[in-house]
């Protein structure tokens, strides 16, 4: 188990940079901890929800489409952040739907791990493990080097969130780009 919580953490840091990059538009949108941990908590739920449906073939979606989702959720949070100046009702079940895509994306990561068919549950256990260890990481560093300095500041949007969230859009708006590209739909 203790390989696959690594195998998930690392999935996120360090080399998921579009996982890192939706976790900080989520900082972004909600500098409280309370709504960042509504829509933490409902990212989890809908991801793990998928990853054990992907890793029990119970669905099977093309992961070129999930990839290219990815990329759009990314966007989308980040351009969201720029069109909305405070977290809505909403957001948390916005989140949770793109966790469900995020959860398939983090099947084709556990799956290049090839757990055997007796420890797919321990399997699912330590990567979910592993990638919320990975996300709390990163909500802790954002919160140490951002949050905690600069979030009851009145230039905090306007200095911090929106600066970010733009360049988090772009990063989106270019995954999207280029995902698209590779699976030939342009």
């Amino acid at each position: 188990m203790a390989d696959y919580i690594r195998l998930g953490f690392t999935h996120v840091l360090p080399l998921g940079l579009d996982h890192i990059l939706f976790i900080l538009a989520l900082c972004l949108y909600a500098p409280r901890l309370g709504p960042l941990l509504w829509q933490a908590s409902a990212f989890t739920l809908a991801h793990s929800f998928t990853l054990a449906l992907t890793m029990t073939s119970v669905i099977r979606p093309p992961s070129s489409l999930v990839e290219i989702m990815i990329a759009v959720s990314i966007a989308y949070v980040a351009v969201e952040n720029l069109a909305q100046p405070r977290a809505t009702a909403r957001r948390p079940l916005i989140v949770f739907a793109f966790g469900l895509l995020h959860g398939m994306g983090f099947a084709g990561a556990l799956r290049e791990a090839a757990p055997e068919p007796g420890d797919l549950a321990p399997a699912l256990i330590g990567f979910n493990i592993g990638v919320e260890v990975g996300q709390m990481a990163v909500i802790g560093l954002y919160i140490l080097l951002v949050g905690v300095w600069t979030r009851s500041r009145r230039w905090y949007r306007a200095c911090v969130a929106i600066p970010l969230s733009l360049a988090i859009a772009v990063a989106g708006a270019a995954w999207t780009w280029e995902r698209l590209q590779a699976a030939g739909y342009i």
